[in-house]
């Protein structure tokens, strides 16, 4: 087994400052680097498109951890520079800035990157994304009251963008691609809601295909769609997906299959791990690769990440076996999802109801317990979690 005296991780964000702490707890006391590409110390990104965008909170609220918790890590810390290349015979990472840090083993952990649409491909003023601490400070600085906001994807983050820009008195609308915006993530029947409650507060929802964004001189003044129709618009925010950071890896020898292609154990090859948003292993039950963009997949998964590469091949290793959770704030609601909601073919309401917007429900498909949701009944949607994790057939035995 390899000694190991220099671990690197690439990736400041959840993932990696979680993988950094555990590799801490577990012993391990050599050098331990943090590469980030952004400036900021590790901070959490769920609050930049709901407290941080509507200006309930301020940048430092986000910090993960305080100067003296990082201190404590004795951190060799390279922040606002970027990875540009493994090599992995020379266990050695390559930076932007000419710098070079060695690790006996190296945790991947550098998240994704926002997409953008045709026409704002490059900065352009009044198109934005939201993925950093700098866009979500750039797009909040536009949203004045009567402003007409255009928020471009029907996922989760423009739902809750969208939700944040009403509370700034802005004028919004949301295209999305689908008649129920968020149904694959929370199923249709909470999605449906969440869709009322959107056109509630006066959200215009409007049904389409962006395919660029226009401009005028150096500016952004709206969407083209593919039907050739133009949205016109004083800001466009861009919440069409993102894809793994990994270009930088193309030519290191780690497979990448839409993202760090990783075992069961978190391992991409001798010495490499992978652990959050660009970490793509098989899915237990169903063996498929898969990537999962969520704040408690970061932090788990570098848990177990940082366990099996102190393991070792002959050590105690375990493997990643989650029961995937988020959360998403939207007006004055909280949802609560475990597993995958979306795509059942029944939907079983076990504690309140949808119509008082207080419920907890089983997602089932095929007869099993595939995911549960809800909204202010955390207990009997806690019950229904454990349903999930073990698998369980519907209706329940009883």
């Amino acid at each position: 087994m390899t000694v190991l005296r220099e671990v690197a991780v690439v990736g400041a964000g959840a993932a990696g400052l979680h993988a950094a702490e555990a590799l801490r707890r577990a012993g391990y006391d050599g050098r331990l680097t943090l590469i980030g590409a952004e400036p900021e110390a590790p901070y959490d990104r769920p609050p930049l498109s709901k407290h941080l965008l509507g200006g309930a909170w301020q940048p430092d609220r986000l910090a993960l951890r305080g100067p003296e918790a990082l201190g404590e890590l004795d951190l060799d810390l390279r922040l606002g520079v970027r990875a540009e290349r493994l090599d992995r015979r020379e266990r050695t990472v390559h930076l932007a800035d000419g710098g070079r840090v060695r690790g006996d083993a190296v945790i991947l952990a550098t998240g994704v990157r926002a997409r953008r649409l045709p026409g704002a491909t490059e900065p352009l003023a009044g198109a934005h994304v939201l993925r950093t601490l700098a866009d979500a400070l750039a797009l909040r600085e536009e949203l004045k009251p009567g402003v007409r906001l255009l928020v471009v994807g029907g996922g989760l983050l423009g739902a809750e963008a969208a939700a944040t820009a009403v509370g700034l008195g802005a004028e919004v609308s949301w295209l999305v691609s689908s008649a129920t915006p968020l149904a694959g993530v929370l199923g249709t029947e909470t999605a449906a809601l969440l869709t009322g409650l959107h056109r509630e507060h006066g959200v215009r929802i409007r049904r389409g295909v962006a395919e660029e964004v226009t401009r005028q001189r150096d500016r952004a003044t709206g969407v083209r769609l593919a039907d050739g129709s133009e949205l016109a618009a004083d800001v466009v925010l861009m919440a069409i997906g993102s894809e793994p950071e990994t270009g930088w890896l193309a030519d290191s020898g780690v497979p990448l299959e839409d993202g760090v292609a990783c075992d069961a154990y978190c391992a991409a090859g001798p010495g490499v791990w992978a652990a959050g948003d660009a970490a793509a292993w098989p899915e237990p039950g169903t063996g498929r690769r898969r990537r999962v963009e969520q704040r408690t997949n970061a932090t788990e998964q570098a848990a177990t990440a940082a366990h099996n590469l102190l393991a070792g091949q002959e050590g105690d290793r375990r493997p990643y076996e989650p029961v995937p959770y988020l959360w998403t704030d939207q007006y004055d609601l909280r949802v609560q999802a475990y597993g995958r909601p979306g795509g059942a073919d029944r939907f079983e309401v076990v504690d309140g109801s949808l119509a008082e917007r207080r419920f907890a429900a089983a997602c089932v498909r095929d007869g099993v317990v595939r995911g549960a949701v809800g909204i202010g009944a955390a207990r009997a949607l806690r019950a229904v979690r454990a349903q999930v994790a073990a698998g369980s057939p519907w209706p329940p035995a009883a």
